[in-house]
């Protein structure tokens, strides 16, 4: 069941029902009050709308940033995933050919000293 978190933004109450815990929704609400604080002050000439805008903007374009970051490093992942396994394969065909040699070896060794 949601909880219904009041929090102030912008000057304004707000009631939002999150499944979220009650810190992290004042936390962000908390960073999004300070953002347009922050913006506000840069800005004054800014109606209370543009500057909500322009963090608005700023969000997306983070969020954007992070989501193709985070895919970039699925990528790289997957990659590495797969050169471990080519890798994985390698150290297989690597021991198989050790103990074909070992037993190569030791069948030599027989065989020399039966001689």
């Amino acid at each position: 069941m949601a909880n219904k978190i009041r929090i102030t933004v912008g000057g304004i109450d707000y009631i939002i029902a999150s499944e979220d815990e009650e810190t992290y929704v004042r936390k962000i609400g908390d960073e999004l009050n300070h953002k347009l604080d922050s913006l506000a002050r840069s800005n004054p000439y800014l109606s209370t709308a543009m500057v909500a805008i322009l963090a608005a903007l700023e969000y997306c374009d983070n969020a954007k940033k992070a989501i193709a970051a985070a895919e970039e490093a699925k990528a790289e992942l997957k990659g590495i995933s797969e050169d471990l396994a080519c890798a994985r394969l390698e150290i297989d065909g690597a021991r198989r050919e050790i103990e074909r040699l070992n037993r190569e070896n030791r069948a030599l060794r027989i065989g020399k000293s039966a001689l």
